[in-house]
């Protein structure tokens, strides 16, 4: 997923994160059941037949003793484990990530909406100084700090109500998460006892991230600062720690003082859509022999950095060239459209212009089913999509662009209900 979501190449890319990113931006339910201190074993989840449940009591008991390997004292387990319970909730928005479930044109609609724009332009101008320093002493642009502060907590109104060590524990008893959430689950003990935390006041979005940035624990302890000047890294309540831990973390990731992430461009009509990956870097003069233009139509400006072109929509939308700290925000989440998102808005908290090309609309999302039946589908027509499982991911979409060329189509990688049809009729047609 993500540094921020401590699952580096869990998406993407995903994305998605990926990461990273993450994330982790769901926070949107009631708290959970409150907690009791204990010092002998923690108190076992509430008995039940079911035999998840079963399943998650017995993670509980068991994991105490990898804690305590692992130098977490037993009253801190004790204290922070004791009557949690699975939570169906967590298990359910596990499932239904805005990144990879939504078209991106709706995701951006309500990310980079003009309320949030409108927000984001108030705490510029509300914490003139404080992101002035956090600027100056990290290189990351204040704009991208309260795209990222905006994009994960709505500038602190969302920080998440979840019982952080429920929801890590409903991750990591059973699923595809679990390994990512042992680990977030140890960090936060860890957390806990190293700062002196009320493990009842350790509230999380449903993936375990927190405070106005949604850090996961694990990227607290390598790149929480203090930026306020308490003595103190409190990511909950105070906002200066939050977004200088946050500029700390893309530092380290990477981020290049001073330079651009992207920006929207324009593509020939004989472009080559099969080079159009973020991950396949040109030098911007290579691009300008391909044709690639502004989206204004005038030639791309020179730039030390290479980029690469990423079509979040497919051959039929808005497309852009991404630079190095593009990459960087997808390791505090590993989501492509996270990163656009972020980068978008900061764009826009400058006062720049919304994207200028058209996104194609009428495109209607796929459903699980669907992109399950796009990967069982290419691997009918003897390309390889991986697993079947309904993420079309990395290995599913270049099985998609070898499927495009080979038959005479813009080889984007996007898979639509409309190329859905084609694969079928070149099913049908060859009788199998």
């Amino acid at each position: 997923m993500s540094i921020r979501e401590g699952v580096r190449g869990m998406v993407r890319g995903m994305a998605l994160a990926a990461a990273l990113v993450a994330v982790a931006t769901c926070a949107t339910t009631a708290p959970s059941e409150a907690r009791h201190v204990h010092h002998g074993a923690p108190v076992a989840p509430k008995v039940s037949t079911d035999p998840a449940d079963v399943k998650f009591a017995a993670f509980v008991r068991d994991f105490r003793q990898t804690a305590i390997n692992a130098g977490i004292r037993p009253a801190i387990y004790d204290d922070s484990m004791s009557g949690i319970s699975r939570n169906a909730r967590v298990e359910q928005l596990n499932l239904q990530q805005p990144e990879f479930v939504k078209p991106i044109w709706s995701y951006l609609d309500s990310a980079v909406s003009d309320d949030r724009v409108s927000k984001g332009q108030q705490m510029l101008t509300t914490y003139p100084t404080m992101l002035a320093n956090i600027e100056s002493r990290a290189g990351v642009q204040k704009e991208i700090l309260v795209a990222i502060w905006g994009m994960e907590s709505n500038y602190g109104e969302a920080m998440g109500s979840f019982n952080m060590f429920e929801a890590l524990a409903t991750l990591a008893y059973d699923g595809p998460r679990q390994e990512f959430a042992r680990h977030e689950l140890l960090a936060a003990l860890k957390m806990e006892q190293q700062e002196g935390l009320s493990p009842k006041q350790m509230t999380s979005s449903w993936a375990g991230a927190f405070g106005h940035t949604q850090f996961v624990p694990s990227s607290f302890l390598d790149h929480a600062v203090d930026g306020d000047g308490d003595g103190k890294r409190d990511l909950w309540h105070s906002p200066a720690d939050a977004l200088a831990s946050t500029a700390a973390l893309l530092a380290n990731a990477g981020w290049t003082r001073g330079a651009s992430w992207g920006y929207e461009v324009a593509l020939p009509k004989d472009f080559p859509y099969e080079v159009a990956d973020p991950d396949s870097t040109k030098p911007v003069s290579e691009w300008k022999k391909l044709g690639v233009k502004t989206v204004m139509g005038n030639e791309l400006p020179s730039a030390s950095s290479e980029g690469a072109i990423y079509l979040p929509a497919g051959a039929h939308g808005p497309a852009f060239i991404v630079f190095d700290n593009f990459r960087t925000v997808l390791k505090y989440n590993n989501a492509a459209s996270y990163a656009l998102a972020v980068c978008y808005l900061s764009n826009r908290l400058r006062g720049a212009q919304p994207i200028q090309a058209l996104w194609p609309r009428d495109e209607q999302p796929l459903i699980a089913d669907q992109r399950a039946q796009f990967q069982i589908d290419l691997k009918k027509l003897g390309y390889d999509p991986g697993t079947i499982d309904g993420v079309l991911g990395r290995k599913a979409r270049g099985a998609l662009r070898a499927f495009q060329k080979d038959h005479a189509l813009a080889s984007d990688g996007f898979p639509t209900i409309e190329m859905l049809g084609q694969m079928n009729a070149a099913i049908k047609a060859k009788g199998l």
